[in-house]
Parts: structure tokens; sequence; C-alpha cells
């Protein structure tokens, strides 16, 4: 009796568990909500947000904020007719600057047209510090002179200028949180409906894995609150593709391994206790392993850099808890039937049958030492497309379709050659003012310069070169002035460029190792061994290597981007090695489970490749689309990102995984583990592991494809 009793109360405690834990993260979500809520009302995406902390532009832009008419809204009228500008085309010109003037509070009042040599461009320059100026009040400025400068019967006009570039870009920013969040929601959808072959078990997960990206929102809004923490457009929409992409991935993982353990356990909460102590280690070295590599980008100088460290970690560390608590609690409620149609039977056998990854294994177990080099000779093949790689992407070439403000500026700098019509700001100490005015006008490479704007104790200096904007002229000229002008800061949008191309390569000489060696640390410790961690890591570099050389083949040859994002080489490197290796974990992980039930080491090596294959592959698969919905943002940098990043998962789990890792693992043999106790060879009485290859083990199936 006393034993029916104590079982009935077990069996209550078990099922009042999923119970608590759901309740708990209703708790949870009624308390981020509203600070999830208002993520976008800390999500900028100015000029500091992206420049670097330390550099001359950034220290510009913050001191000529604060000067007077530091709102001020900057803009560039451009008529444009190809045969030539005609007298009606004036005339509509001079009309449509007046209702302009009428409308608006112009600084100097009505703007004087500047004609081209060639008489087909007719330029205005406008400026406004309106009372309230601001976001909001630039980009309705903005609007409202477009909506009255229009052309008609071929004569063009575009708003170019600082003030509609940064409305343009504020739009494109703007746009990617739907249709980022929807697209991504979409693909994952998709591919689980396909991997489960499920009509309702897909469903969970997903829930789930919006349920994270809600809970990561409000996190990321507290970092910002707390510790001031970046938050931009780009940050926050790869925080929802690591929180899409790496929860689905640990999703994929427990319940593969929870579908097999219900075939020996009969009820649900029991299957999934073992479920999680299965695959829990593993799950959460790899999630350490990828917020650890993405923290080291705290280290870096560039601000969007920076920023994106700790959002991406959220991102992964949110998704983690979600699946390894909600998850579970979930599908313990419902039980089997969440499988349906194809549900797990207890004490059933699910069927066998020779798998492509143990076919790809055999392969590669016959012939390791060929397959390692045919590989590598590959990879390094592949590695030299990068030679390819466009320069260092113009401020015009940043968007994938040319907004208006872009246009305006192409049609200046064709109509106005070896003429600058975009300003270098030099924010000298106010008293030294005229002695830099004159120094200014010294420098080889100025055509004009005169003080503007004065307050706080500085004074703002609009330079303009001879040279194109973002020529080698100008960027001669600029690196002139931040030579001779010492004490003073030079900015605006070339200087900028130039400073996020250097600090980027500044960020990769400190970040980089910090990756490195943080990973390698975490993986000695999970492994217990040096070899296996340096080939996992060895692996990861050469298919970032090969995924910049891919991009270096596609980028201008077949998409027509014309320059390279400068922060891409390093920010592809974070999470190429950060994920490569994360898969990387689940396979030698379970390798290192079947070297110490006494497999020998060829036995183990693809052993765990036949077991884990199908659920890292379907992992990589749905990690590689979620990311690859960044290519289709209306941003260069977003593209190039998601574009490398999806090609170095699907390298990395169909070739270096699959082929290379097992290859020299093969090859290596017990060295694979040296120094640990597996490097030596057991005694005859520890030689109790599987007769062969073709004997698999008691939990075969365990992250075996759903």
């Amino acid at each position: 009796m006393r034993a029916a009793e104590t079982t009935t109360t077990r069996t209550g405690r078990r099922r009042a568990v999923p119970w608590a834990v759901l309740g708990l993260w209703i708790a949870v979500i009624a308390l981020v909500g509203p600070f999830a809520a208002k993520l976008a009302d800390v999500q900028h995406d100015k000029v500091t947000d992206y420049l670097p902390a330390s550099a001359d532009s950034t220290q510009a832009a913050k001191i000529e904020d604060k000067l007077p008419g530091g709102e001020t809204t900057e803009m560039v009228l451009v008529y444009h007719r190809d045969g030539g500008l005609s007298a009606a085309d004036r005339k509509t010109a001079a009309g449509q600057v007046t209702e302009i003037t009428r409308q608006h509070e112009l600084i100097g009042g009505a703007p004087k047209g500047i004609p081209s040599k060639d008489g087909t461009t007719l330029m205005y320059a406008l400026a406004s510090n309106e009372p309230g100026a601001n976001e909001e009040q630039r980009d309705k400025l903005v609007n409202d002179v477009r909506e009255v400068a229009q052309g008609e019967g071929g004569l063009s006009v575009d708003v170019g200028g600082t003030g509609a570039l940064a409305t343009d870009s504020g739009a494109v920013y703007d746009s990617l949180g739907g249709p980022l969040l929807y697209t991504t929601v979409a693909v994952v959808a998709v591919l689980l409906i396909l991997i489960y072959r499920s009509p309702v078990l897909w469903l969970v997960p997903l829930v789930v894995a919006g349920i994270a990206d809600y809970m990561s929102m409000g996190v990321a809004y507290g970092l910002n609150q707390a510790f001031g923490t970046t938050v931009s457009g780009q940050s926050s929409g790869v925080m929802t593709i690591l929180v899409f992409g790496a929860g689905t991935d640990y999703a994929l993982l427990l319940v593969s391994r929870y579908r097999e353990e219900l075939r020996r356990f009969e009820r649900p909460y029991k299957a999934m206790v073992a479920a999680l102590r299965g695959c829990g280690p593993a799950v959460l070295a790899s999630s350490g392993t990828v917020a650890a590599g993405l923290l080291c980008l705290l280290a870096a100088d560039l601000n969007s850099s920076r920023g994106m460290g700790p959002l991406g970690a959220v991102g992964v560390l949110c998704a983690l808890i979600a699946m390894m608590t909600l998850l579970p609690a979930i599908l313990v409620l419902v039980g089997r039937r969440v499988f349906w149609p194809l549900v797990p039977v207890f004490g059933g056998t699910p069927k066998q049958r020779r798998s492509l990854f143990s076919a790809m294994g055999s392969s590669a177990g016959r012939r390791p030492l060929t397959v390692l080099a045919s590989g590598a000779v590959l990879l390094g093949a592949l590695a030299l497309g990068s030679l390819n790689l466009p320069g260092a992407l113009k401020q015009e070439d940043s968007f994938v379709n040319k907004p208006e403000a872009v246009v305006a500026m192409e049609t200046v700098a064709k109509s106005y050659p070896g003429q600058g019509s975009q300003p270098i700001d030099v924010i000298t100490p106010q008293g030294r003012a005229d002695e830099t005015l004159a120094a200014v006008r010294g420098t080889p490479g100025v055509g004009s310069a005169d003080k503007g704007r004065t307050g706080d104790g500085w004074t703002e200096i609009s330079v303009f070169a001879n040279s194109a904007p973002q020529s080698a002229g100008e960027t001669a000229t600029i690196k002139s002035l931040r030579d001779k002008l010492k004490g003073s800061y030079v900015g605006g949008d070339s200087a900028q460029q130039i400073d996020l191309e250097v600090t980027n390569g500044r960020d990769t000489k400190i970040v980089v190792p910090l990756v490195l060696v943080s990973v390698m640390l975490i993986l000695i410790g999970l492994l217990r061994s040096l070899v296996a961690p340096l080939l996992l890591v060895v692996a990861v570099v050469a298919v970032w290597g090969a995924s910049l050389g891919i991009g270096g083949l596609v980028f201008e040859p077949l998409l027509g981007l014309k320059g390279t994002d400068p922060g891409l080489g390093l920010l592809s490197f974070v999470f190429l090695v950060a994920l490569g290796v994360d898969y990387g974990i689940f396979l030698m992980h379970r390798m290192r489970e079947e070297s110490l039930a006494g497999a020998e080491p060829t036995v183990a090596a693809l052993t765990a490749l036949r077991t884990t294959g199908g659920v890292i592959a379907s992992a990589g698969l749905v990690l590689a689309a979620t990311f690859a919905v960044l290519t289709n943002m209306g941003l260069v940098q977003l593209v190039q990102l998601g574009f490398v990043i999806a090609v170095g998962v699907l390298l990395d789990t169909f070739l270096v995984r699959t082929y290379l890792v097992t290859s020299a693992s093969v090859a290596l043999g017990r060295k694979l583990w040296w120094p640990g106790v597996l490097s030596r060879e057991p005694g005859p009485a520890e030689r109790t592991g599987p007769a062969g290859p073709t004997e698999p083990p008691r939990q075969a199936e365990t992250v075996g494809a759903p």
C-alpha cells in the first residue's frame, strides 16, 4: 500500500514539474514583455552607433551635435537632363526652390544654383535647422522637399546630401525588423516541416524560438539601460537570426534524442530526463562556445562590432534556456502524439537502414589521408578566391537598391568632375579657428574651406577637396589634414569610411586571437585533449577562408556588389569559428563517448559520424537558411555577412565535418586524444567496446535524423 502511495506521489510530482516550468515561463514573459516592447525605442542607426569609439570622425560627430545648429539637415537638390538643361528646366528648378524656401526656414535664405560646366546639371545646396530638428523632423523635411522637387519630360530631380542619405539609410534599417523576422520564421517553419514530416511537431520548437526571441529583446533592452550597450538595426537583426538558427538546432538535437528515449521509456517524463542527460552537456558546451566567441567582440573598438557581441550572446543563451526548459516541458505535456503520424512506440525498434553519412564515413575511413589531402587542396583553392574580393565598400555602394540620395551623389560626381561634392568637417578649438583655417587652406588637395558654426569652445570648418568623394585623392587630403592639424578632429562621411576600415583592421588583430584562445580553452576542458581541439579550430578557420574565397568569386562577378564591407572578415570569422566549433563539439563529444566505451579509434569516429550526421546536417541546413535570409535585406554588409556565413555552415556540415574531420580522426587514431587517457592503448580487460563499425551501439539513433 505504501509502495503504491509512494509511486503515486512520485508520478504526481513528475506531472507537476512540466506545469511548474510552463508557469515559470509565463511569469518570465509577463516580466520581460514591457522591456521587450521598448527595444525599438533604444535602437539607433546613427553614424556614431557604427563608428570607432576613439576615432577622429567619431569625436567630430559628437561635437557637431552639440554645436549651435548641430541638428542641421543638409541636402543637395540636383536637377539633371542628359541632353542639357533647357530654359524651361531652369525656370522649373527656380520655382521649386522658391516654394521650398517659402515652406521651410532655410539657412541663408533661398540658395543659388550651381550649374555644371557641361550644362546638364544644376545643383542647389539646402540647409535647415528648424526648431525641434531631430531624426523625425529631418525625415519630414527631406520628404517635404522631395514632394515639391519633381521632374517631368526627361528632367530628373533627386535630393541628396547627408540629411537625405541619413533619411534613406534609416528607411532601410527600419524595414529590416518586420521582413527579417517574418522571412526567418517562414524559412524555419518550412525546413522543420520537411525534417519532422509531422503536421504538428514543427510548430512546437518554432513557437518556443519565438518566445526566446521575445525574451532576448527584453534582455537586450536591459543591457542597453544598465551598461549602455549599443543596439543597432544590424545587431538586433543578427540577434534574431541567432535565436531562431541556434535555437532550432538545439531543438533538433533534443527532439531526436527524446524520440529515441521514448522507445526505451514508457513515460514521456522519464524519456525527457534521459534525453536531457544525454545531449544536455554537449548542447551546453556548444552554446557556451558560441557565446564566448561572440563576447570577444567586446574588445573591438568599432561600436557596431562591440554592440553585436553581447546581443549575439544574449540571443544564443536565451535560445539555449528556452530549448532546454520550455521545449521539454511542452513536449512532455503533449506526450507522444506530438510526433504523429510517426509516433515512436515503447519497446519498438527503429527501422535500420544504411544512411548517407554511414556511406560517407566508410569512404573517408578507407583512405583517410587521400580524402584529407584532397579536401585541404579544395579548401585552399577556394580560399584563393578571396584575392578577388572587391575593394573597400563606398558609402554610395552600401545599398542593394540605390536610394534617391545615392543617385543624386552619383549625378553630382559625374557632372562636377574633379570637385568635392560633400564636405570634410574639421572641428578645431575656438581660439585657434583662424590659425587652423589658414593651415587647412594651405593643405594640398583642398579646394575651399570656410568657417561655420561656433560654440561650446569649438569651431567647425567645412572643407571641400579637389577630388571626388572617397577617391584616392580625397583620402590623401584627409590624411594630410590629420597629420597637420594636431588637436583638431577631422570628420565627415569620407573620414568615417577611412576610420571604419582602419579600425576593423585593428580590431581583427585583437579579436581573432581572443576568439581562438577562448574557443581552444573551452574545447580542451570539454574533450580532455590538445590535438582534438586544435583539429576542430584549424578546420573551422579553413572553412572561413574558403567561404570568403567563394564570396570573392560571387560578390562582384555575379551579384554586382562593388565593394566589400570592412567588417566582413572579422564578423564572419567570429561567427563561423564559434558556430563551426559548435557542430564539431557534437561530433567529437560522441566520438569521445564511443572511445570511453571501449571502441577502437576508427570505429568510434565512424560511429560518431553515422549517429550524429543526420541531425547535425538538418541543423546545419536550418542555420545556413536563417543566415541566408540576410541576403534578402537591403544593405550590402548584411548580404555579404549572410552569404559568407551560410556558405561556411554548409561547407562545414557537408564537407569539413563529414569528410575531413572524420578522416583526420581515423588517421590520427588515439593520438587525437593526446595527452588524455584515451591516447593510451587500453589493457586486455578494457577492450569491451563494439566489435566493429557495422555493429551499432545501444543508442545508435540517439542523434540521428529525425
